[in-house]
Parts: C-alpha cells; structure tokens; sequence
C-alpha cells in the first residue's frame, strides 16, 4: 500500500508541476500577449490573481510575479482608460505571492524592486468627506506612487496613493506607507515613520544623528548621568555649593 501511496503522490506532484509550468504567464504564452508589455524573461506564476486591464500593464524584463498576485488597471475590465500606461513595473523585480497592485492613474515600481508576500500598493483610495453618504458610494481620489529602485517591501507592507519612495528603500513588515521619503530610508509603523537614513559620514543611522565635531568630545550615548571631573554627579538643581 504504501509503494502505491507514493507512487500516486510522485505522480500528483509531477502533474501539479506541469500544470504551473503550461499555466504561467510568460511573453509566449496566448494570455502574454495582452499586455501593454511583457519583457523577456519575465514570468507571472500560476495560479495568478484577479487580472485584467493588461493593456495598461508594462512588466519588465525577468520579472517574476509570485503566485495569485493580483494585478489591475481600473475598476473593471472593458473601461477604456487611455492610450498610456498606468501600472509599470521595471526589470528585475520580484513580486511575492498574494500580493495585489490596484492601479487607477499611475503607479510606478523601479528596477530590482522586491516585495514579500501579501503586499498591497493602490494609487486610489475611498473619502468620506460626505458624514451623510455610505463611504463605499462617495468618488475615491487618486494619487501616483512611484517606488524607487533597488528597493524593499516586508510581508504585509501598505503603500497608499501618493507615496513616493525614493532608492534602495526598506519598508518594514506590516507598515501602512503615506507620503515621501528619500533614497535609502527605511521606514515602520503604522503609520510608517523615517527610523533609519544612510550617510557616508554615519552610514546607517537614526534621524537626528549627527557625526562629532572634528576634535570635540564624543557624545555619551551610554545614557548614563554625566559626572563633573570630581566625581560628582551633574545633576540638575544640584546645590553644588555644599561641596
């Protein structure tokens, strides 16, 4: 029994593995060819997400798009959203399974960008500038987002309309990302806040950080209380004239 056991289970995995490999979106498949572009090399895995407005859509070279990720390009399939690009995803990338790319103006991801998995980006998002009129029925605004290249996006991470990140980012695992940063932040949170720059003076540091004065003293970063040179501790409101 158990030699039949594995014989079925060899066969399945074998089957599973040929279904992926005849079900992934490449530049030859019949469902590539519906894309504004699909670079050389580059993948969608199988079973793929909800897709559809692939006119609207560019993907790169060598990009690989993990399993049921969810790419889009309007509300619903069959608008007609104009004769440029809206979703762009550069060279390189690596999108992790699961994740969803809502597009409705313009969302730009660089090169060499990668994202773990479930990762939500969206250039649009719902008002509720009316108190009286359901959220869900009120217009949604739009805003770009851009991502920079060489960047990083933990599991979980949110990017909402009008972020822009700039170079080699890091975004923090389950951070809801608003709002503009440089090349080489990191940014965490809820929402996300800058908790790291790059320097060539500092390197990686904490916004704030300053390098010392050339020749002065190095700053106590110990947080110990500071003590005068006799000894005695420094302290505010001190009556020092006792000593």
């Amino acid at each position: 029994m158990s030699c039949v056991r594995r014989a079925m289970g060899t066969l399945i995995h074998r089957a599973y593995t040929a279904i992926r490999d005849a079900g992934a979106i490449t530049p030859a498949s019949p469902a590539g060819h519906a894309f504004r572009r699909l670079g050389e090399g580059a993948k969608i895995a199988f079973p793929p997400g909800a897709i559809f407005g692939e006119r609207w859509i560019e993907i790169g070279d060598h990009t690989l798009v993990g399993e049921r990720v969810s790419l889009s390009c309007g509300m619903m399939p069959g608008v007609d959203l104009g004769p440029g690009s809206i979703l762009r995803i550069g060279g390189g990338c690596s999108i992790g399974r699961g994740s969803h790319i809502v597009a409705h103006q313009s969302i730009d991801i660089g090169d060499d960008v990668f994202t773990g998995p479930y990762v939500y980006i969206t250039d649009q998002n719902h008002v509720y500038d009316d108190p009286d009129v359901p959220i869900g029925r009120q217009w949604p605004r739009n805003a770009p987002v851009a991502i920079g290249a060489g960047s990083w996006l933990g599991a979980g991470a949110i990017v909402l309309p009008g972020t822009r990140l700039g170079r080699h980012c890091v975004v923090a695992g389950g951070a809801v990302v608003r709002g503009e940063f440089p090349d080489h932040s990191v940014v965490a949170g809820v929402p996300a806040r800058l908790v790291r720059t790059y320097d060539p003076e500092l390197g990686w540091h904490a916004p704030g950080d300053h390098p010392p004065e050339p020749g002065g003293a190095q700053a106590d970063v110990s947080g110990a209380t500071p003590e005068r040179a006799d000894g005695v501790m420094d302290r505010p409101g001190l009556d020092r004239t006792s000593f």
